[in-house]
């Protein structure tokens, strides 16, 4: 991965830690729990989330060259999603409130996505981040894409996946699946089991579907970033699957998701 970046970091409860952004523009996303974010003489105090399960949560900025420091009170486990850039732009808050909610899909193709840093939601220099609730038993990142090559229809995205599963109703663990092939001579053919927090990494290649095997929910959060100037999620569909789109008119979307906007 050349341009992306997610880490996953705890933070006890009364402590905290320290972070250097260097040549990184970071979005602070909290998991589980809640922080005190400092930088620049200022402090950003994250109200967080119960897990990721329970619903949107306000995050935070992060400036390219700074020393910034995350606190706790009562412990966090959070993600920094990163940007390789030069460009500097302002620490900023960012409230749940403010947060997007898409259903996407329909069926089992049904998903919900809270587009807190997407173009259109949230500026950034570079980096593109987004979370996913799949429901038991459904299908995500899907039809199956890509965003390699860059045309008028498509920009170039590295792209990152960190995934939590819930566990079952005697707290068993979960499971489920991603599958990433290539989309050129550029060799990729994954298909990978995953469990909670679990990272994916997709330089590039055809890139879906994310299952989610049943009694089972998903969540995940993407990463993504490129070499453009131009800051844009373009993709193309694979062609075996892209008529999957036009099958979901007239299919209603899951009603799992529409209690949960």
């Amino acid at each position: 991965m050349q341009y992306t970046s997610l880490r996953v970091l705890d933070v006890a409860a009364g402590g905290s830690i320290d972070i250097e952004t260097a040549g990184e523009e970071l979005i602070v996303v909290p998991l589980a729990g809640s922080a005190a974010v400092s930088c620049d003489g200022r402090i950003y105090e994250l109200v967080g989330r119960e897990s990721v399960f329970a619903g949107p949560s306000d995050f935070c900025y992060l400036p390219i060259g700074r020393t910034v420091s995350v606190s706790s009170p009562t412990g966090i486990r959070f993600a920094l999603c990163g940007a390789a850039t030069d460009q500097e732009l302002p620490f900023r808050y960012g409230a749940a409130s403010d947060v997007p909610i898409e259903l996407r899909g329909a069926g089992q193709s049904s998903r919900l996505v809270r587009n807190f840093g997407t173009v259109g939601s949230f500026d950034t220099a570079k980096l593109i981040a987004c979370e996913v609730i799949t429901p038991d038993g459904n299908w995500s990142s899907y039809p199956a894409h890509k965003h390699d090559h860059s045309s008028e229809t498509e920009s170039v995205l590295e792209e990152l996946y960190y995934f939590e599963i819930a566990g079952g109703p005697r707290g068993e663990p979960g499971f489920g699946y991603m599958q990433t092939t290539a989309s050129d001579d550029r060799p990729i053919d994954l298909l990978q089991e995953v469990r909670d927090r679990t990272i994916i990494e997709v330089p590039y290649g055809w890139h879906g579907p994310c299952v989610a095997a049943p009694g089972f929910e998903m969540y995940y959060l993407n990463a993504m970033s490129g070499p453009g100037q131009e800051r844009a999620w373009l993709i193309t569909d694979h062609p075996d699957h892209a008529f999957v789109r036009a099958s979901w008119d007239g299919q209603q979307i899951d009603p799992r998701l529409e209690r949960r906007r």
